[in-house]
């Protein structure tokens, strides 16, 4: 396992707020930062082939507007590992400006068990 792992994205449009209609503005959608967030947290886990991690929590805070181009830091720490159990904190930078922050967790499961879990619809 890695610590920390930082990546960094830059704001398109189909990470915008009025595309993702989470929002009717041209700004850099929550939703985006978030995917972001748990992108940065899964490449901090070195985990075999036979076994993924799925996110059951997240708790963020999105303090500040990106426009369309901005590049976006993301940081993801881990802070616990409890079994298989992993919590992470996460953070958002535009620049030096701290643009979202919050608490992530997931959880590591084997990944064939996992998807035998899921309900399927009848077709």
């Amino acid at each position: 396992m890695n610590t920390k792992v930082d990546i960094e994205r830059t704001v398109k449009e189909s990470g915008m707020a009025s595309t993702m209609h989470s929002g009717s503005l041209e700004v850099l959608a929550t939703p985006q930062m978030i995917a972001w967030m748990e992108e940065a947290s899964c490449l901090c886990l070195n985990l075999d082939k036979d076994v993924t991690s799925v996110g059951v929590k997240i708790n963020v805070k999105h303090l500040k507007a990106s426009p369309l181009g901005a590049v976006i830091k993301i940081r993801s720490t881990i802070t616990k590992v409890d079994g298989k159990k992993i919590h992470f904190y996460v953070q958002a930078f535009q620049g030096d400006d701290l643009i979202g922050e919050g608490e992530h967790v997931r959880v590591i499961v084997n990944a064939e068990k996992f998807v035998n879990k899921t309900y399927h619809f009848n077709q």
